[in-house]
């Protein structure tokens, strides 16, 4: 047990906790606390369902535009990065924790997740020449997995605060800060090395593209369907009356521990092809997204849903890992970044198409379609599985 979690060294150890944190603040806190704060958020600056899409959207094209920035400086300015990170995850929460009004809200929102997009390339590179290559797969799992704790971190401070979101935006900024602090603390740059990492195109071929289309069509149909738990989650169950405001945090208390339960169940799921795993985590998404469509006033139905969520999108999301690395191993770095940012575009559009929805007909007709699109998600990957087995065409 305990060597699982060796890194190879006390440095490493370090690198892997801290770069861990730094994930659960850039995304669990910053990027996906968002959705739990909504509803509190939308009475005060009197925010609409749509208008609360439109920033939603805004903030994953910004987090888009991020990644791909990161993925072409990663592997020279990580420790840049972090920064970039730092200062817009900090400016944003902070510049929502002051906003007067729904437009300076919206403006720190989308500026904010531009950190979640320059941490991840930027925390590959450290994790790699920080820890021993033996354990570097293993630790990278472990810092991805950061999201769950951050989203169980985000319950434990909504509870904390109450309806006081604008504290909860200025302490967020405030731990966002510090844990970045502790990852450049903790990274020491290599002397002199770092060509050994293998020279991965920047610019794939057009055969790669081919590839991977089902697996970016399938990650941009996954990321418009879980749009509705990110931005809406909480929101459908205060208009369906489940519980209290404050009750509801359970919820995203539950999403947290199901997201978190990827790191237990990571064993288990990588003994399935990419392709099988990417269609069972979607099929538990899809059957949490139909709970939450027809049963949101039931309060332990709708926490069983919202903890098989948590799960089914973060095994999701490393099922992309895999499946990128099934088709092309030398350039699943490559493949990494273009499928998350699909994800991420994904989300962009259905937040905004899924506001729209429920503005018109209600938050169950949206989840409804939420389930469809993430169930069609399946199908793509089911089409995509022969050619996974086969590798690269070119």
């Amino acid at each position: 047990m305990k060597r699982s979690f060796s890194f190879g060294s006390g440095r490493g150890m370090f690198v892997v906790v801290f770069g861990t944190c730094f994930i659960a603040a850039t995304y669990g806190l910053v990027r996906l606390a968002y959705g739990l704060f909504l509803p509190d958020i939308q009475r005060e600056l009197d925010l609409s369902a749509a208008g609360a899409g439109y920033i939603s959207s805004g903030s994953s094209l910004v987090y888009c535009l991020a990644a791909v920035a990161g993925f072409g400086l990663g592997h020279r300015s990580p420790r840049a990065l972090i920064v970039a990170a730092a200062i817009t995850a900090c400016a944003g929460v902070w510049g929502m924790a002051a906003a007067g009004n729904v437009t300076a809200f919206g403006l720190g929102a989308v500026l904010s997740s531009a950190g979640a997009g320059f941490a991840s390339p930027a925390l590959v590179t450290i994790v790699h020449r920080n820890v021993d290559a033996r354990h570097a797969d293993g630790a990278q799992s472990v810092v991805n997995a950061g999201t769950g704790p951050g989203l169980v971190g985000a319950a434990v401070l909504a509870v904390l605060v109450a309806s006081q979101w604008r504290i909860a935006w200025m302490v967020t900024g405030v731990v966002t800060a510090g844990v970045a602090m502790a990852v450049l603390a903790a990274d020491r740059r290599p002397p002199v090395q770092t060509s050994t990492r293998s020279k991965t195109s920047l610019t794939p071929s057009p055969s790669w593209w081919a590839d991977h289309r089902n697996a970016i069509v399938a990650a941009t149909l996954m990321g418009a369907g879980s749009a509705a738990v990110w931005t809406y989650g909480r929101s459908i169950l205060v208009d369906a009356g489940t519980t209290s405001e404050r009750g509801t945090v359970s919820a995203w208390l539950a999403l947290g521990i199901g997201a978190t339960a990827v790191i237990v169940t990571a064993a288990l799921m990588v003994k399935l092809s990419a392709t099988a795993a990417w269609m069972l985590s979607c099929t538990v998404m899809t059957v949490a997204l139909l709970l939450l469509a027809f049963a949101p006033q039931f309060r332990l139905v709708a926490l069983l849903a919202y903890l098989v969520f948590g799960w089914g999108f973060i095994a999701a999301t490393s099922s992309l890992i895999a499946w990128t690395s099934a088709i092309d191993p030398a350039n699943s770095a490559a493949g990494t970044a273009i499928l998350f940012v699909a994800l991420v575009f994904g989300q962009a559009i259905g937040a905004t198409a899924l506001g729209s929805i429920i503005t018109a007909t209600g938050f169950g007709a949206a989840f409804v379609v939420a389930a469809v699109v993430s169930a069609t998600a399946i199908g793509i990957a089911a089409r995509d599985r022969a050619a996974v087995s086969q590798g690269p065409t070119g």
